[in-house]
């Protein structure tokens, strides 16, 4: 991975944050700005594509509403599955 240098300006507290949770951590502080920047990116991408998760149509339209019950009368994610 090829890094490039850039110039971030922060408040002089956020710095000493850094540099202490660097040096707890025993990391450099760039790569602690660098996981940051990656979190930062993450949490605020949009995602333009469905996440290809399998789409379920029970036929019940009422089915969201009524989930909670659903599952705790088949017992769903009890040790042993189903009774």
């Amino acid at each position: 991975m090829a890094l490039k240098r850039t110039t971030v300006y922060l408040e002089d507290e956020v710095l000493r944050e850094i540099k202490e949770t660097a040096a707890r951590r025993g990391m450099s502080e760039a790569e602690l700005i660098r996981q940051g920047v990656d979190l930062a990116i993450a949490s605020n991408r949009m995602w333009d594509e469905p996440a290809g998760l399998p789409v379920f149509d029970s036929g019940d339209p009422a089915f969201a509403e009524r989930s909670d019950d659903i599952l705790r009368e088949t017992r769903f994610g009890s040790w042993g599955g189903a009774a």
